[in-house]
């Protein structure tokens, strides 16, 4: 039985120039890592295809048994486009991730079935009914427990991919407002994979270089401690997130991170105002702690990748400025400025759609480049407006070669990171919100 899987990534219908598509392949991976655990998982007896539609083509002309396709908020008219073209050609389209897991009465009406949750015994099961025509239209959530394992990922890809993935644990307990993954079916139980397993895996991964794709590596800090020693001696780089106060305070955790082959850590300071972050409700962020945590990063020879989100009501015309002043301050590598996105099944959803404040469900532009509500203390173009001068202003010509500069000192590998990282950010500023200014 042949099975496709798609990995699906919404880009507009824009084609990606032969430039863009070394640096996305090289230091970005797929859009999330389920569609990849699902392949890893599926018994040998089938034939499965991964696509991913950044880099490959779909032969819509393959005589496919089963076509299954994951993909996020933004992709959604893709993905249903996707699958009632397989459709008509008689082909039963399963539809997986965490738009069709919330929405999944809508998502029936594109699929055969849906696949819902990340529970991936679920899988395993629609398989097993398919075989027999007994296709289900719904599978899961099932409830997690301490039984369930995250399944491997190590599924070769189509072409020329630099950068493995993996994920050693999975949830994140935390669940702030505005966060689709913690707000999500399971999404806030928090378990891990045994030490062992993630160190086989990370063996045979071919890449030299992995992402780990877990939500945080900060929140069971003696477990990552465990596992950074077993990685010591594995000649791997890696980059991975964390949260301000594991990393302000957890000075051994840092350094085994380090030694480790850790090359860069992504954190979510999200916010510059504490009032700001108290009321998206992270308790692990306290801004007194920012400048203690980039220190400690830097002090072991790592970068710092600072993820900023603007929109808060908390925010005036004020924050944008506040917020340049402080990152320069804190001489943060690389930063990703955001625009606060109401993602279906979130809180933050749920408040702003009661007060009348959605303007806009288009799913497509749910990207975190587009305002899509009313904020409460700027105009819907002061906040485009705003996050476009974050990024003209951070990644001017002089403030890049700056931090270019500076980071030599962190050593081959992360100065390689914040050169190319560099170019990447600066491609994306202009296509993803200079370029809206123009419509």
């Amino acid at each position: 039985m042949n099975i496709l899987v798609i990995e699906n990534f919404w880009l507009g219908g824009r084609k990606i120039k032969l430039s863009e598509k070394l640096l996305l392949n090289t230091f970005s991976i797929l859009p999330t890592l389920f569609a990849r655990q699902l392949a890893a998982i599926t018994p040998k007896k089938y034939s499965v295809e991964v696509v991913d539609e950044r880099y490959s083509t779909i032969n819509f002309d393959k005589n496919y048994d089963l076509v299954l396709i994951n993909f996020n908020l933004s992709s959604v008219p893709r993905a249903y486009e996707l699958a009632d073209i397989f459709r008509k050609k008689s082909i039963p389209v399963v539809l997986s991730g965490w738009y069709p897991s919330i929405r999944s009465e809508e998502a029936k009406t594109h699929a055969d079935s849906i696949l819902i949750g990340r529970n991936e015994i679920n899988w395993l099961d629609l398989l097993n009914d398919f075989e027999k025509d007994k296709l289900k239209p719904f599978y899961g959530p099932k409830d997690y427990d301490n039984s369930l394992k995250i399944p491997p990922t190590n599924v070769e890809l189509p072409g020329f991919v630099l950068t493995g993935a993996i994920e050693a644990t999975r949830g994140c307990p935390y669940k702030c407002e505005f966060c689709p993954e913690a707000n999500a079916i399971g999404g806030s139980q928090y378990f891990t994979r045994p030490v062992d397993e993630v160190i086989n895996e990370i063996k045979s991964i071919p890449q030299k270089t992995i992402m780990f794709y877990d939500n945080s590596l900060t929140i069971n800090a003696e477990y990552s401690k465990n596992l950074f020693k077993e990685m010591k001696g594995l000649n791997k780089k890696f980059f991975c997130n964390g949260n301000i106060d594991k990393l302000a305070e957890d000075k051994e955790l840092v350094k085994l991170s380090k030694e480790a082959g850790c090359v860069s850590w992504l954190v979510g300071f999200e916010s510059v105002s504490q009032k700001t972050i108290d009321a998206m409700g992270k308790s692990t962020n306290k801004v007194d702690k920012y400048f203690k945590a980039v220190e400690n990063i830097h002090k072991n020879k790592m970068a710092v990748i600072g993820s900023f989100i603007f929109g808060f009501d908390t925010d005036t015309k004020e924050v944008f400025n506040e917020t340049l002043k402080m990152i320069k301050d804190l001489k943060i590598d690389l930063a990703d400025f955001c625009i606060l996105t109401p993602f279906p099944g979130t809180p933050l959803y749920e408040r702003l759609e009661k007060e009348g404040r959605l303007f806009e469900k288009d799913w497509s532009k749910y990207t975190m480049r587009n305002v899509v509500f009313k904020p409460k203390n700027l105009t819907p173009d002061e906040l485009l407006e705003g996050v476009k001068k974050m990024y003209i202003e951070f990644y001017s010509i002089q403030n890049t070669i700056t931090r270019i500069f500076r980071g030599l000192k962190l050593g081959i590998y992360p100065f390689f990171l914040v050169l190319v990282r560099n170019a990447v950010a600066n491609m994306n500023s202009k296509l993803l919100y200079i370029s809206q200014t123009k419509k």
